[in-house]
């Protein structure tokens, strides 16, 4: 029996996600859940969405359990997903965020460290998901730090469309794009080492798109705009996209990525051989097997690259020395 604990705001990506995982697009048609969903929000609106969840009649669900204690919701859980944090608002700084939601994953942190079993996975989303995941780690110290991970596959769905749109192809057509660094606009979205199948030829994807000043500019500002611009459109948070990336990360972290191919996530950048700083949590290319991740090694990495992996890597380290700030005020 697999128990999964959520950070739960009853926002609609947590809604998007919890049905798309509840039909197994998750980690699997064959395994069913016993799920206990942490809130702190309204208990009569959580108990609505329970109700709705229920009325979906999803056969891999064993139960349902709204809760306002961590230490309930985490006990004994292999797999959260802490989907829930204040949400950004238009003109809303990542200061902001950050400084509103450093108490939340400490005590998360906290209570998974007490409570949850120490092979837990932990995909943190809500933003700054990079730093958010990084405080969780740290606040969690008997469980191995290459447990906690976050959310940019996102980023990286939304690469391989603009990819794929340029191109007239599938997206599943498009693999290996990377995303280098923050969950923010300083993200590299990275198509150096890309590739697209095309009339059953793999091709480089610089050589296929023909455009190197879109894939170089264009290209990596939409990708790093996009949440604001769906920000902007729909006066709410991506919730259906981000809720699909959230199953993409997890199936992968479950079952594996297919082959030498690579997805994006955000790990510990401990040890890494890229010339990232230590102590951050930073996306990389990764494969997995195992249910463990390893970074992708031996990438060319230019100098037009280096330097917007560097920007990310300091805006992560600026984050960092704030959130020790908030934390120890």
């Amino acid at each position: 029996m697999l128990f999964v604990s959520s950070e739960w705001r009853c926002r609609p990506n947590c809604l998007c996600f919890v049905v798309l995982h509840r039909q197994g697009r998750c980690i699997g048609s064959d395994q069913s859940w016993t799920s206990f969903y942490l809130t702190s929000t309204n208990a009569s609106i959580l108990d609505g969405v329970i109700m709705e969840l229920q009325d979906c009649s999803l056969p891999l669900v064993n139960s349902l359990t709204p809760t306002a204690d961590a230490d309930e919701a985490f006990k004994g859980a292999d797999a959260a997903m802490l989907v829930g944090a204040m949400p950004r608002k238009p003109g809303m700084e990542r200061k902001d965020l950050l400084k509103a939601n450093c108490r939340i994953f400490q005590a998360q942190g906290k209570a998974m460290d007490q409570f949850a079993k120490k092979t837990i996975k932990v995909l943190v989303v809500g933003n700054p998901a990079n730093t958010n995941c990084l405080i969780a780690q740290r606040s969690a110290p008997s469980i191995p730090k290459e447990n906690f991970t976050c959310l940019t596959r996102l980023d990286q769905n939304r690469a391989q469309a603009q990819i794929a749109d340029r191109l007239g192809l599938p997206t599943n057509k498009v693999c290996d794009v990377t995303i280098w660094g923050n969950h923010s606009t300083t993200q590299y979205p990275d198509a150096l080492h890309a590739k697209a199948e095309i009339d059953g030829v793999s091709t480089p994807v610089f050589a296929a798109v023909k455009d190197d000043a879109w894939l170089t500019g264009p290209f990596i500002e939409t990708v790093q705009k996009r949440g604001a611009a769906v920000l902007a459109a729909r006066k709410l948070s991506s919730a259906m996209s981000a809720a699909k990336a959230i199953c993409d990360h997890m199936r992968d972290w479950w079952f594996g990525t297919q082959g030498d191919k690579w997805v994006s996530m955000g790990v510990s950048s401990d040890g890494n051989t890229y010339g990232i700083p230590e102590g951050l949590i930073y996306s990389f290319p990764v494969c997995i097997q195992n249910k463990q991740w390893t970074i992708v090694q031996g990438l060319e990495i230019n100098d037009f690259s280096r330097k917007k992996m560097d920007t990310s890597a300091k805006e992560l380290a600026e984050e960092k020395d704030m959130a020790m700030d908030f934390l120890n005020a």
